[in-house]
């Protein structure tokens, strides 16, 4: 029976044990952090659609806000609800504030968080200098992407790449992440919890 069992099988199965009545105990499975202009109509629009599809709760703005929502406030609220975050790196997500600041959110609030490089090097990346910006934001955005440059993630060259082995990796990258965060706060709430997954 186990190896029966896909990623999502196994924390859908997970969460059925753990609280019956509910169909899922967290808002917000995976957080997109990405830049619109860049990716919302190509790979966050699709790991979003794809993660529907999955039944997993995802935050991506454009699908996730309605009119009349507060952007700070919503947003700041999914990612502290988050198991997981995703931060899709293209060549102009660096200069964003917004993605810079939903990255350095999640970082802080100690999330598991799946980069994706997308069309960009890690190397590449980095933090420029912002006049509207202090020092202690520049300098806050520059520990929350080292951090994740130096996170284990995904990369996706749109020139040569495969979107549908792209779309299971991802998904296989999430559920398992998910797992793994699911078994940790059980662990917490009991610490003679054994994991029912090998």
């Amino acid at each position: 029976m186990r190896r029966l069992l896909a990623p999502c099988s196994k924390l859908a199965y997970t969460r059925s044990i753990t609280h019956p009545t509910l169909p899922n105990t967290n808002p917000c499975d995976v957080f997109i952090n990405h830049r619109g202009i860049d990716t919302k109509k190509t790979i966050s629009g699709l790991l979003y659609d794809h993660f529907t599809r999955l039944r997993l709760n995802s935050f991506l703005d454009s699908k996730s806000l309605k009119p009349g929502d507060r952007l700070f406030v919503e947003i700041n609220a999914a990612i502290k609800e988050c198991s997981v975050g995703i931060a899709v790196f293209s060549p102009r997500y660096c200069d964003s504030y917004f993605c810079l600041h939903e990255l350095a959110m999640l970082m802080e609030n100690k999330k598991r968080v799946i980069p994706i490089f997308y069309d960009v090097k890690p190397s590449e990346l980095c933090v420029k200098n912002d006049p509207t910006c202090s020092a202690a934001e520049i300098k806050r955005f520059q520990l929350a992407l080292e951090e994740a440059k130096y996170t284990v993630g995904l990369t996706f060259d749109t020139s040569n790449g495969d979107w549908s082995e792209f779309l299971a990796m991802a998904s296989d990258a999430v559920t398992k992440n998910l797992l793994d965060v699911e078994e940790e706060r059980l662990r917490s709430i009991n610490p003679t919890y054994k994991q029912i997954f090998a």
